[in-house]
C-alpha cells in the first residue's frame, strides 16, 4: 500500500514542480508508521546495501565519451566541489550550532564539535542527478546537452568523493577518541591522526583494485556467460553486491569498489553488439529506482516529526548555507577552469539537490557521533539525533525549494540548447 502511495504523490508532486522523491520523503514522515519493528541498525543495513546499489548505478552512468570536452572540469566540480563545500559548510555548522545541535549559538564559546559539524556537512556533500534533471525536465528544451550531461557526471562521480571525505573525517576523528582514550599523552593524538589517514588511503586503495578487478569480471561474465539480454541483471546485482562483500572483507571501501567497477562495466566493449552500458543500466533503472524511493520511505516512516523540533532552526540556516554560501563558492572556485559561461555556472550552482545518499549517510552519524573525540557524554545522544534531525531539514528545504525555483531560473537565464550536429559542422 505504502509503494502504491508513493506512485500517485510522485505524480502530484511533479505536477507542482517539486522532484518526486520529496513527495515520497514527506508522505512517509506524514504516515509515520511506528508498527514496522523495524529497528534503527536494521535500517541502515538496508541503507548501506541501498547504497551500493546506487553507487554501482552511479558508475554506470559515468559515460566518460559524454563528457568529451570538459572531463577535467568535471572531476575538478564533482571531487573539489565537495571537499570545498563540505569544509565551508562544516565551519559555518561549527560556529552557528551550539554544543547540541539544538539551537543557534555564533560563536565558539559553546560551539557544537567540528567533527561533528564537518560530519554532518559531509553527508551534504552529494548532489542527486535524479532529483535535478526530473526538474529540469520542465525547461528541457532550453538546456544545452552538454550541461546536463555534466550534472550527470557531476552527481555520479561526487556520490563516491562524498564518501570518501566522509570516511576520512570518521578516520580521522574516530582514531583520535581511541588514542586519546588509551593514551593521554598528546603525541597519542598526531599518531592517531596518521593511523587514520594510513587506514583510509589503505581503504581506497584496496576499494580501487578491488573494483577493477570486478570490472574485468563482469566482462568475462558478460562475454561468455550471458546469452540473452535480460541476464544481464543477474550479472549486474551479483557482481555489485559481491564485489562490495569482497572488498569489505579484504579491508577496502566497498562503495569505491562498486562504483569503480560500475565505472570500468559503463566503457569497455563487449562481443555481443547488444550488450553495452545503456543496455545494462536499462535492466537496472528499476531496481535502482526502487532503492532511491525505498530509501526515502523508510527514513520518513522512521523520523518522528517531534524530533525534529529542536534541531528546525539550525536545520534550516544549515539549508540557507549550503545553498547560498557552500555550494556557490564552490562553483565559483572551479569556474576559471570551466569551459561554460557565467550563466551556464550560476544554474549549475543552483542545481545541487539532495538526494538518497545524504539521508543514508545521516543513519551513520547517529553511531559515529558517541565515538569522536571531544564530544561531551552528556549531550552525546542529543547530538547524534540532532545531527540526523538537521540532516533530514536540509535534504527537505534543498529539494522544496531549488525545486521550485529551478526551472524559473533556467528561464530566466535564457540559456540555448546547443544546434543540431549537421549545423556545427
Amino acid at each position: 500500500m505504502l509503494f502504491l502511495g508513493t506512485l500517485a504523490v510522485s505524480r502530484f508532486s511533479i505536477r507542482i514542480g517539486i522532484p518526486s522523491i520529496l513527495g515520497v520523503l514527506l508522505l512517509g514522515l506524514f504516515i509515520n508508521v511506528n508498527s514496522l519493528h523495524l529497528s534503527h541498525h536494521q535500517a541502515e543495513d538496508l541503507h548501506i546495501f541501498g547504497l551500493a546499489l546506487l553507487l554501482f548505478y552511479a558508475g554506470l552512468k559515468t559515460e566518460l565519451a559524454a563528457i568529451r570536452g570538459f572531463l577535467e572540469y568535471g572531476l575538478l566540480l564533482a571531487i573539489g566541489g565537495v571537499i570545498a563545500s563540505s569544509t565551508v559548510l562544516g565551519l559555518m555548522i561549527w560556529w552557528l550550532a551550539s554544543d547540541s545541535g539544538a539551537k543557534l549559538a555564533p560563536g565558539l564559546a559553546n560551539s557544537m564539535p567540528l567533527a561533528a559539524a564537518l560530519l554532518i556537512a559531509a553527508c551534504l556533500g552529494s548532489t542527486d542527478a535524479g532529483a535535478t534533471l526530473s526538474v529540469l525536465t520542465q525547461v528541457r528544451h532550453r538546456i544545452p546537452q552538454r550541461l546536463r550531461h555534466l550534472l550527470e557526471f557531476e552527481s555520479a562521480v561526487n556520490d563516491p568523493a562524498a564518501l570518501l571525505v566522509y570516511g576520512l573525517i570518521v578516520g580521522v576523528f574516530v582514531a583520535g577518541s581511541t588514542a586519546s582514550a588509551a593514551t593521554a599523552a598528546g603525541p597519542g593524538l598526531e599518531l592517531s591522526v596518521l593511523d587514520g589517514v594510513r587506514d583510509f588511503l589503505q581503504q581506497i586503495g584496496v576499494g580501487m583494485i578491488v573494483g577493477v578487478t570486478f570490472g574485468y569480471v563482469a566482462k568475462f561474465v558478460i562475454d561468455w556467460l550471458v546469452h540473452e539480454k535480460a541476464q544481464l541483471l543477474v550479472v549486474a546485482m551479483s557482481i555489485a553486491f559481491v564485489d562490495y562483500g569482497c572488498s569489505h572483507f579484504l579491508g577496502g571501501a566497498g562503495f569505491v569498489a562498486v562504483y569503480v567497477t560500475g565505472l570500468f562495466m559503463a566503457n569497455l566493449r563487449y562481443r555481443r553488439p547488444d550488450v553495452n552500458h545503456e543496455s545494462i543500466q536499462e535492466v537496472l533503472l528499476p531496481f535502482n529506482t526502487m532503492t532511491e524511493i525505498t530509501i526515502f520511505l523508510i527514513f520518513g516512516l522512521l523520523v518522528s516529526p517531534s524530533d525534529l523540533l529542536p534541531s528546525l532552526s539550525i536545520g534550516v540556516v544549515t539549508a540557507a548555507a549550503l545553498m547560498l554560501v557552500a555550494r556557490p563558492l564552490s562553483v565559483l572556485l572551479c569556474q576559471p577552469f570551466s569551459p561554460f559561461n557565467w550563466r551556464e555556472g550560476l544554474l549549475i550552482s543552483w542545481c545541487g539537490l539532495r538526494g538518497a545518499v545524504p539521508l543514508a549517510l545521516s543513519y551513520n552519524v547517529v553511531l559515529i557521533i558517541p565515538r569522536l573525540r571531544g564530544v561531551d557524554a552528556a549531550t552525546v545522544d542529543t547530538l547524534a539525533q540532532n545531527a540526523q534531525s538537521i540532516v533530514f531539514v536540509v535534504v527537505v528545504l534543498n529539494l522544496l525549494l531549488q525545486g521550485l525555483t529551478l526551472p524559473w531560473l533556467a528561464s530566466f537565464l535564457g540559456l540555448q540548447p546547443e544546434p543540431p550536429a549537421e549545423l556545427q559542422a
